[in-house]
């Protein structure tokens, strides 16, 4: 997910999106756990796809209350 696609998103997007990640981050877990992870990348990729959308998120309520 790039940085501008996450901008473009409403608060409620982003939460959504977060929802759907973090479920992606818990079965990837037991995948790696029980052997049957095969792309081992993705993990890190969503973790960081999990810190972009909070981060995000964080600036735009910041801007909301300014």
């Amino acid at each position: 997910m790039k940085a501008g696609e996450v901008h473009d998103m409403t608060v409620d997007q982003l939460n959504d999106q977060l929802v759907k990640l973090k479920k992606e981050q818990f079965n990837l877990r037991f995948q790696a756990a029980s052997g049957q992870l095969e792309n081992t990348a993705r993990v890190r990729q969503i973790r960081r796809d999990i810190a972009r959308i909070r981060t995000v998120a964080r600036q735009k309520s910041a801007a909301a209350k300014a």
